[in-house]
């Protein structure tokens, strides 16, 4: 249908290819186009930089604070931001054409700007306050600062104002629940005569469908929309005093999300009347997600909350409403949006399957008018465990455990989240009867409401999206890969007194013990089949293989191959025999691969473990090391448009880890060279015993402006296991941040 518009949009690039490309712009040329006069603030400002484009902001008045990030926020990221708005709003088509039409579609069905009103109404004064400070410097700077982002030329973009509803629009899709990916996955197997033995193994392996299976261009399209600001993974633990070698608190805070430039995250310090606080900064929402004050640092991982429910609404009353797709370059479209009082209906989406009787509404608790913004404030002004706990009372979406470390020697774990109270968590199906009394949800619980650690006797709290606590209340909707957390908290019990590097190498750890478990399976199964001496050299390289994901090693390269070529064969065995089809989600694969092959005929079997053998014996003869097949590719998500991707790649190089290392570098079922979908992006650590010893690195940098020396500037310090310290005393601020640029207020203002 949208054939015919490639040209069109090929021709559109070109009138603006060479306008796009900007001259490199230097760290002091970028810092001069920063304005600092004439501002609508209450007194002076002043922000320091270091060199890495890191503001630390010191301000006399909240308000001032907050419009000094807006104008930093814009600073550095307008671009990034202009595009989230797009993409919030499910406006996407206006920069990619028709391709967006079905993404946009279902973007405006989910609706994420829906609560924005009832978000406004529920937050107090000074969170309003706040807000619209910081808006007034995103939109002061706009309106301002002549020089756009040079993208907007090329991807035909305006600057807008911005409003509330924008930026908890943003927020909402920050919050976007990531079992939708497996929902949209299952939806198309309901149809299959084996659903009910799917389903029970989805229920029973649990699943990480982000990371693994096998999404068509369609599906890409929708995992890069939701995924560029939702939370799948992370790693996060806290160490208590008496596990520390200086007797102090530790955390260190890991997140894993798509690994893209500019980074989502931007680094910054502020110090006003309310707070002072260095972290990571959401790009364009004005609050700390990870971070420390002078009396505790948080961090956190993803808790995969189930936060989601699929009813069959077709007995209910249903609206409509139409709107209208603006396009680039070709004619607009109009798409119908349905709703029920229990969700939109997400099965018009192209992206989910159902069945011909069914009409399926999303019920989220991010259709909920839950306050994210204020809970994030509260923690940044947090002065204990208690108050840090209490502030999430009214954290609603994407859930997270999040972990906290205090000055005074404290560590522990909230759940901060809206939980639904319903049934237990097992359903018999996918989408359920909104008239089954087990089915519905009876209001909600919030963080002082559910359970949490603290100080617990193991000296150590370790998280890595592993459910928070053992209740009985239904927290997740598919069982949680555990191996990370296991393998985070073996490495942590293994020393009574750690230090900040050894937290620092944990961060960095690529041992798989699931792929250990795997391995041995398969050894087994072909031992089993008498092919033990086939391929001599590619079994040995597996057998050594010490389950190790380091960048030189031969044995993942014969694992992965090999697990590869055995699931395709099995897939297309599984349908002469009636076997489940098999899914290429991970947990799937561990638990199932070597089941399902011991259910076929010894012969049949014999021969495709034979034929996979030899298969990835030749694939994995290419790559002497998983670093050559393994590789992480840095680039601007620009770099899927024709005729000018390579313009936007940075870089790219061969990496260690996988998709459940605690050095998280995911990927699908491979068998030769491919590129990692998402991971590790931004790493912290503190030491609570010195105020100045917080460090932060970015996957990236700082300054989305491409050309710019802060671009990617941060890649060697990744590298090299590096990173930025922020501290809290003026005298290290004043030495860490020496580039002064001092803000005055215009003279009606003062």
């Amino acid at each position: 249908m949208v054939r015919p518009y490639l040209p069109i949009l090929a021709l559109s690039l070109l009138m603006h290819i060479r306008a796009f490309f900007p001259k490199r712009q230097k760290f002091q040329r970028r810092l001069a186009v920063f304005p600092a006069k004439n501002l609508p603030l209450q007194r002076p400002v002043s922000v320091r930089w270091n060199e890495y484009a890191v503001p630390y902001i010191e301000a006399e008045t909240d308000h001032d604070c907050a419009f000094a990030l807006g104008l930093v926020h814009a600073h550095l990221r307008e671009g990034q931001l202009a595009l989230a708005k797009r993409l919030v709003y499910g406006r996407l088509s206006e920069i990619a054409g028709p391709y967006a039409w079905d993404l946009d579609h279902t973007i405006r069905l989910i609706n994420f700007p829906q609560v924005a009103d009832g978000v406004w109404e529920r937050m107090p004064e000074e969170t309003r306050a706040w807000v619209q400070a910081f808006l007034g410097g995103l939109n002061w700077y706009q309106d301002h600062v002549r020089s756009a982002p040079p993208e907007n030329p090329l991807l035909g973009i305006r600057r807008e104002q911005w409003s509330v509803a924008d930026l908890i629009a943003i927020g909402r899709l920050a919050g976007a629940d990531i079992n939708w990916f497996t929902f949209f996955d299952l939806s198309r197997r309901r149809g299959d005569p084996d659903w009910p033995e799917t389903w029970r193994r989805a229920i029973a392996a649990g699943d990480s469908a982000v990371t693994s299976f096998r999404a068509g261009p369609v599906d890409a399209a929708l995992m890069d929309a939701l995924l560029a600001r939702s939370g799948p993974g992370s790693n996060c633990c806290v160490i208590g005093p008496s596990r520390a070698a200086k007797g102090a608190a530790l955390l260190a805070s890991d997140a894993h999300l798509p690994q893209l430039l500019p980074n989502l995250w931007l680094l910054a310090g502020v110090r006003c009347p309310s707070m002072h606080v260095v972290g990571l900064m959401p790009a364009g929402l004005p609050i700390f997600g990870l971070g420390r004050n002078s009396h505790l640092a948080w961090g956190g991982t993803n808790m995969r909350a189930a936060s989601s429910q699929l009813y069959n609404v077709k007995a209910l009353p249903i609206e409509s409403r139409t709107e209208t797709l603006r396009t680039r370059a070709w004619r607009r479209c109009s798409v119908t949006l349905r709703s029920s009082a229990l969700g939109p209906i997400i099965s018009d989406s192209k992206f989910f399957s159902s069945q011909a009787h069914e009409v399926v509404a999303l019920r989220w608790a991010g259709h909920e008018a839950s306050d994210e913004i204020t809970a994030f404030l509260n923690v940044a002004r947090s002065t204990c465990a208690a108050e840090f706990r209490a502030a999430f009372a009214t954290y609603g979406v994407g859930g997270q455990n999040i972990q906290v470390a205090t000055k005074d020697g404290h560590i522990g774990q909230v759940m901060a989240v809206w939980l639904p109270k319903r049934a237990a968590r097992e359903s018999s199906d996918l989408v359920l009867d909104p008239e089954d009394p087990a089915a519905c949800w009876q209001g909600f619980r919030n963080a002082t409401e559910l359970p949490w650690a603290l100080d617990p006797a193991e000296g150590f709290i370790a998280s890595a999206n592993n459910p928070p606590a053992n209740t009985d209340i239904s927290i997740d909707c598919f069982r949680i890969n555990p191996e990370r957390a296991q393998r985070l908290q073996s490495l942590l019990a293994t020393s009574s007194k750690l230090t900040l590097d050894d937290v620092r190498s944990v961060q960095h750890d690529v041992v798989s013990s699931a792929s250990a478990a795997l391995k041995a399976k398969i050894l087994q199964t072909i031992n089993d089949c008498g092919l033990a001496a086939e391929q001599p050299e590619f079994i040995a390289s597996l057998q050594a293989w010490n389950h190790s994901y380091d960048s030189s090693s031969a044995g993942p390269v014969a694992f992965e191959t090999l697990v590869c070529h055995l699931f395709q064969r099995l897939e297309r065995a599984a349908a002469r025999h009636r076997l489940p089809r098999p899914r290429s989600d991970w947990n799937y694969v561990t638990t199932y691969l070597c089941e399902d092959l011991a259910a076929l005929p010894l012969a049949e079997r014999t021969g495709l473990i034979l034929g996979a053998l030899r298969a990835a014996a030749r694939d994995a003869a290419r790559y002497p090391g998983w670093g050559d097949m393994h590789v992480l590719r840095l680039q601007s998500p620009l770099a899927r448009i024709p005729l000018v991707s390579r313009r936007f790649r940075i870089a790219e190089y061969g990496v260690g880890g996988s998709r459940e290392t605690l050095m998280k570098m995911a990927h699908g079922l491979v068998r030769k060279r491919h590129s990692v979908t998402y991971g590790s992006q931004a790493r912290f650590l503190a030491d609570m015993a010195d105020p100045d010893d917080s460090f932060f690195v970015l996957l990236g940098g700082q300054d989305g402006w491409l050309g710019s020396d802060n671009y990617a500037d941060q890649v060697p310090l990744w590298r090299a296991r590096q990173e930025i310290r922020m501290p809290l005393t003026s005298s290290r601020i004043a030495h860490e941040f020496p580039h002064l640029v001092s803000l005055q207020p215009a003279s009606s203002t003062m």
